[in-house]
């Protein structure tokens, strides 16, 4: 497995570019599944769970052209699999994406039970029980969803209240919904831009979505939707991260072809913390840390608009080098600190309370360390403790960050970090040699 190889306290500078949203690029890769025309996405990022995405789209039998790195013409005229095997979903829980789309237009869907980042249980309930209010016999069997449409092969139309806010169950129903007879509201709907990213697409191929971007979201079915063209919108964890990179290094960052109105939440808690941030135009954000340093402040992640769980690690990493005492609240999943522990080898001074709350003591001088990331927001967040620390940093299963982030090591070289991916030899990925047989 690739490993990254950082020498810390380089403080950046220059510009970096932001790419699409990976969030939002899911969603909308799947929504291809509900019309046989070609659906053509841009921006899409060069990330491995889009290419994830894209395997499973082909898996069923869609067609997916890539004309460059970046667009996907997306053909489902031709689906003869009805199923995202275990082999897939294994690797990336938005695979369960493809629940929704199969159902409403097929009427059938084995979906396996999703797996992806280690950062506790997010379980799809939400999706299996809302999906029964359209009208779906859903049942497990040998480890995998199946979902059957009602007699006749339609969803049909109804009230739906999520009991906890859910972005993918929220995008799910969302696009099983689009195909139902009548209409459906979907109530404590998830804010996320990436849902309203996902309902324009889905408006654009013909449907009838409004309230996106609102805790109400109203569908009114159509029999059949058509192709269109859309483009990804750009990835706001990304830019936060990059945010955080410019003030965690003492550095200064012009972070470009990004949506600041999606990231009230966290840079406003960023300039409370110390990082001065000014909006240059409506797509170009420049960060750098206030002459005075950077102060902790308490943060508590809670669903869109408030501050994003997905920032969470990444701000984590900042409190290091603040001054005073700050605490930590996860709200959206139980167990989201195990980066605390590789950041402590660092030599951070983090205490985690329960599996919701840590507490962080700054600033603390860190020094290299060979870490391990568990998810992909904790390798964000270890990479960004490593452009901080003193020495050498080596950060080891890094695949996880090639989930969500495209080419983060040429971005962060690009602008000055002593960076560098180190890849196993042919030798070092061979059995040992007591496995082998003559």
């Amino acid at each position: 497995m690739d490993k990254f190889r950082i020498t810390g306290g380089r403080p950046l500078s220059g510009r970096v570019t932001v790419s699409g949203a990976k969030n939002s690029a899911l969603p909308c890769l799947a929504a291809a599944i509900l019309t046989p025309e070609t659906v053509t996405l841009h921006n899409v990022p060069y990330v491995r769970d889009c290419m994830t995405q894209r395997r499973l789209l082909e898996d069923l039998g869609a067609t997916v052209l890539v004309p460059d790195l970046r667009t996907h013409k997306i053909t489902a005229a031709n689906i003869e699999l009805f199923e995202a095997p275990y082999e897939l979903v294994k690797t990336m829980r938005a695979s369960v994406l493809a629940l929704g789309p199969l159902v409403a237009r097929f009427g059938k869907a084995k979906v396996s039970l999703p797996g992806g980042c280690a950062i506790g249980t997010r379980p799809i309930d939400l999706h299996l029980e809302a999906l029964k209010l359209l009208g779906a016999q859903v049942s497990l069997e040998s480890g995998n969803i199946v979902a059957r449409a009602p007699q006749g092969g339609r969803l049909v139309g109804s009230d739906v209240t999520f009991p906890k806010v859910t972005v993918t169950g929220t995008e799910n129903l969302l696009m099983a919904a689009t195909l139902a007879r009548g209409t459906t509201v979907l109530r404590n709907a998830a804010r996320e831009p990436e849902v309203e990213d996902l309902a324009d697409l889905l408006n654009r191929m013909g449907a009838r979505v409004r309230g996106a971007g609102t805790d109400t979201i109203t569908i009114e079915g159509v029999e059949a939707l058509g192709g269109a063209e859309h483009t990804i919108i750009p990835d706001r964890i990304e830019t936060g991260t990059f945010l955080v990179a410019a003030a965690i290094t003492g550095g200064e960052l012009e972070v470009k072809d990004c949506r600041p109105d999606h990231l009230g939440a966290v840079t406003g808690r960023l300039r409370e913390a110390g990082v001065e941030i000014e909006e240059v135009n409506p797509t170009t954000l420049h960060a750098r840390r206030s002459p005075k340093g950077l102060v902790a402040r308490d943060v508590t992640t809670e669903p869109y608009p408030d501050f994003p769980t997905d920032m969470q690690a990444q701000y984590m990493a900042l409190l290091t080098q603040a001054a005073g005492s700050a605490r930590v609240t996860e709200t959206i999943f139980e167990n989201r600190f195990m980066h605390a522990s590789e950041m402590q080898r660092m030599g951070a001074s983090i205490r985690v309370e329960s599996n919701s709350t840590a507490v962080v003591e700054g600033p603390t001088g860190l020094s290299g360390a060979r870490v391990q990331a568990s998810d992909l927001r904790a390798s964000a967040s270890l990479v960004l403790a490593g452009l901080a620390a003193r020495g050498e940093t080596v950060i080891e299963r890094v695949y996880h960050i090639d989930r969500g982030y495209e080419k983060i090591e040429a971005k962060l070289r690009a602008v000055g970090a002593d960076i560098e991916r180190l890849r196993e030899s042919v030798t070092a990925q061979l059995p040992p040699a007591e496995t082998l047989t003559a």
